[in-house]
């Protein structure tokens, strides 16, 4: 393997250990994979500011109280450089509220992508991005046609 092979895999296993780790619920192990000062960006959730893993944290205990069985899948992981892009699947099931909107009780399944920049062995800036429309009407938020 060349060095670059070896810096590309490592990248992949660290965004694996996010995936794993976020479905787990192990938020102990996250501190391993981002660094401290971790800055989000995403249109999705333009209210939600996160600049640090702390911030991150929270926002993913928040998300497991409105969608304690998401499950997320990273069915790609592409590595260029000191970046990685996944495209995803997020899928669960509304029991709390999310937002102004109460509990649906309906479950939700949507695609997502994000590039991650990695810095010092760890994930340092994430962007993220979904269709909201879909979410929302999946979720019975939003009118059908």
């Amino acid at each position: 393997m060349t060095a670059s092979t070896d810096r590309e895999q490592g990248i992949r296993t660290l965004v694996r250990r996010l995936e794993e780790a976020m479905n787990a619920r192990d938020l102990d192990a996250l501190d391993a994979v981002l660094a401290p000062d971790l800055v989000r960006h995403c249109q999705a959730t333009p209210q939600l500011q996160v600049t640090s893993r702390e911030q991150f944290t929270d926002f993913l205990r928040q998300d497991a109280a409105a969608f304690p069985d998401n499950v997320q899948t990273f069915h790609q992981v592409l590595v260029d450089g000191d970046r990685a892009a996944v495209w995803a699947t997020y899928e669960g099931t509304q029991t709390g509220p999310l937002g102004p909107f109460p509990a649906s009780g309906r479950r939700a399944a949507f695609d997502f992508a994000g590039v991650f920049r990695v810095a010092d062995g760890r994930i340092a800036e994430m962007w993220i991005t979904w269709d909201n429309v879909t979410v929302l009407t999946q979720l019975g938020h939003m009118p059908v046609g």
